[in-house]
């Protein structure tokens, strides 16, 4: 079926709202409430929660000094025994690592050679017959 004629009502001529619904919403850019992300800590905070939960606490301090230290754990120590067989003396220090901690457990008595260690991992690697050299 064709159409003859044209429906009067396609220019909505005589409507106040042209198909926006109430008077108020379709008003230019003031009806977004800031641009971008202005309103975030007012009107828009849910939407910025939901969608972008990592926007807040985006600025900080960052220390640019700070000297990250290169770690072993014992436990690791007796991964690297296992790897190296019938070695007396494990050098950490010619391998890079500047400290030993004490996560995990040794049952071989081993000599150790390492800048610095904490007090449990002297006393997990003195209890297993071990000696820290440092």
């Amino acid at each position: 079926m064709t159409l003859r004629f044209r429906k009067k009502d396609t220019r909505q001529r005589g409507t106040h709202t042209h198909g926006w619904g109430s008077k108020k919403k379709h008003r230019g850019k003031g009806s977004k409430g800031g641009r971008g992300y202005g309103g975030s800590h007012k009107h828009k905070y849910s939407y910025i929660v939901n969608y972008e939960p990592e926007h807040y606490g985006y600025k900080g301090f960052v220390r640019h000094n700070k000297k990250s230290m290169k770690i072993i754990n014992v436990g690791d120590v007796e991964k690297i025994l296992s790897v190296q067989e019938h070695a007396e003396v494990i050098d950490l220090s010619s391998m890079g690592y500047q400290k030993l901690l004490s996560k995990g457990s040794i049952n071989v008595a081993v000599k150790v050679r390492i800048p610095s260690c904490s007090k449990k991992a002297k006393e997990k690697i003195e209890q297993a017959g071990g000696v820290i050299v440092e």
